[in-house]
């Protein structure tokens, strides 16, 4: 049946695509590096040094993950074929809808590790850091700046990641003044790093008595979250450290003691801050892998031999150089500056539905 046809069709055209999604996967690699750690993971003395046994054990779940995941869109692929020769023999137009969402289900996941494989980064693999700034437009900018937050938190739940707010300065009537967020998972920060840059709001503020249409702007950094084993001399005299009581709701801790850590790096004027953790030590912990995630991030984009040449506050990001826009009056549109790529369901995208800019942006790179 012509129906039928087409779909077969269409996931046909897909064969060549799951082929070479293989070959781009390096999966005989992947099987023997599971098999090397395995037998390390074996080892009497696997267990003596627990940070390496802990990241022995991730690489093994991540590359058998990326095997398995794999492994069940080829068996996708030959059951949704199955499935349509069935149904074309029997002439059953009642299959005729299941067909059509399993061919348009493997498509979606075909599309989806196949952006995986552009993560070739060297962080990102990595978690992500994300440091939100309110811009121009006082209130209204705060207000964005927070629901910017909240958007890429709940992308990130979406996508089972995990959110922790590490840091935040509320707002003086409403919203936040500045946040840090980190999202911890598999490709995060591959995911994430394209999003840095200034985001515009165009909408009619509730702040505004008068109904009018105001225009804000709130700024994102995106850096790696930088493991132990990578190590970067900082030095102590080069730290200037303040601790603060921790704000915001947070139960009988919060506000007791100055368990909050703010770490300056002088040399460079960089300012990190961490208070959401239990401890003084643990935020401090916490404040400096920012700091180094931070200064390596400079590093690598300013093509730096060492981290000691960065000199000065870096200023990267500037009001007006918008990536993206999102438009709620006179119409409703998201509009990525750099891709094109645009989504007129804005309640989605303020939702977290912001896979397809950070699939246009990472096919842009190719």
């Amino acid at each position: 049946m012509v129906q039928f046809d087409e779909q077969r069709l269409r996931l046909e055209g897909y064969r060549n695509d799951l082929v070479d999604l293989g070959d781009a996967l390096c999966l005989d690699e992947l099987k023997k590096e599971v098999e090397k750690l395995e037998a390390e993971s074996a080892s009497e003395n696997f267990w003596n040094d627990m940070d390496n046994s802990q990241k022995v054990l991730q690489k093994i779940r991540q590359n058998k993950n990326k095997i398995e995941a794999y492994n069940t869109l080829k068996a996708s692929f030959e059951d949704t074929l199955t499935l349509i020769e069935l149904a074309d023999e029997e002439e059953d137009l009642t299959l005729l809808e299941d067909v059509i969402r399993d061919v348009d289900g493997f498509i979606k996941t075909l599309e989806e590790q196949r952006l995986s494989t552009l993560l070739t980064g060297e962080y990102d693999s990595k978690n992500a850091i994300l440091t939100f700034h309110a811009g121009a437009g006082g209130t209204e900018a705060m207000d964005w700046n927070e629901m910017l937050v909240r958007m890429y938190s709940h992308w990130g739940e979406k996508h089972d990641y995990k959110v922790k707010m590490i840091d935040f300065l509320d707002g003086d009537e409403a919203g936040l003044k500045s946040a840090v967020v980190l999202i911890e998972g598999e490709n995060a920060f591959g995911y994430l790093k394209g999003e840095a840059g200034v985001h515009r709001l165009v909408r009619v503020s509730p702040f505004d008595s008068s109904g009018r249409r105001h225009t804000s702007f709130a700024s994102i950094e995106v850096m790696p979250e930088i493991d132990d084993d990578i190590k970067i001399e900082i030095k102590e005299e080069d730290l200037k450290v303040d601790t603060y009581r921790s704000g915001g709701a947070g139960g009988q801790h919060v506000n007791k003691t100055e368990s909050a850590i703010r770490i300056t790096h002088l040399p460079t004027g960089i300012v990190v801050a961490c208070q959401n953790e239990r401890s003084q030590h643990q935020n401090r912990e916490m404040a400096m892998k920012m700091l180094k995630s931070k200064l390596i991030e400079i590093k690598e984009r300013e093509h730096l031999d060492k981290i000691e040449d960065i000199k000065g506050v870096q200023k990267e990001i500037a009001w007006g150089s918008q990536i993206r826009s999102y438009v709620f009056m006179p119409y409703t549109l998201a509009k990525d500056h750099r891709t094109g790529f645009e989504s007129g369901n804005i309640n989605a995208v303020m939702d977290g539905d912001i896979d397809g800019f950070i699939n246009a942006y990472l096919k842009s790179l190719v």
